[in-house]
Order: C-alpha cells, then structure tokens, then sequence
C-alpha cells in the first residue's frame, strides 16, 4: 500500500484530512501515529471546522517541518521550511485552484474544485515528491 492509499484508508476509518496526510507519514517522521493524530485534530474541516485551510496542505506543512526543521531557533533552517512549505502551498494551488477548504468543496459555490479524498492523495504526492 503506498502513502496515499494509506492515507485514504485513514480518512475511511474517520480520521480528517490533516490527520490522514500527518498519520500516514509516521514512520517517516518517526513520531508515533497516535502523537500526529491529537496534534493534528484540530485542523479538521478547515481549521475547527471554520472551513478556512485545507486540512491536507496543512497537514503536508506540518510533514515539512518535521521533516526540515531543526528542531531549534536561529539555526538557519527556518528558511528552508519556510521555502518549502511555500512551494508545496503553490502547488497545491496550482493543481487544485485553492488552499482553502470550502473553495475547494464548493460549499457557497456549489462547484466542487478538488473533493477531500482529491486533496489528501495530492497532498500526499506532494509530500512524496518536495520533502522526501
């Protein structure tokens, strides 16, 4: 099962899209699954439920800064997650026409742009292709 697979079966069991993209990523980061769960609960719908930020690039966001940061200030690598948390944004964009999560579902539009199972296999990818 690939990480997007992984991911998907994770939104299926009940998880959001910030959690689905963190959790299937666990042993990348090496964090405990149940760790990037709670850290990533409050991201669901939109940011608590306010429909604001994909949950999906957040939780990408999230994997990059696991993943570049060093873990203390002034250490200089701020500007590379900082830079890379900028491309995997714009990407998303450019692929699915919004980071935010009722642009993306269509709620006051009506016009779906990019569905929340779409936006957790594309964040995944992106992941997969700008962090690792």
């Amino acid at each position: 099962m690939d990480r997007a697979e992984k991911a998907l079966e994770l939104r299926r069991k009940g998880y959001n899209c910030a959690q689905s993209v963190v959790c299937a990523f666990s042993d990348d980061v090496d964090v405990d699954e149940e760790v990037l769960f709670k850290i990533a609960e409050g991201f669901g719908t939109g940011m608590g439920g306010m429909q604001q930020a994909c949950g999906a690039i957040v939780g990408a966001v999230m994997l990059n800064g696991l993943l570049n940061s060093s873990g203390e200030a002034n250490t200089g690598s701020l500007a590379k997650t900082l830079g890379v948390s900028r491309q995997l944004t714009q990407a998303f964009h450019e692929r699915n026409g919004s980071t935010v999560c009722k642009e993306l579902k269509g709620t006051e539009t009506g016009r779906v742009l990019c569905s929340c199972n779409d936006c957790i296999a594309e964040a995944t990818k992106l992941v997969e292709e700008m962090v690792l």
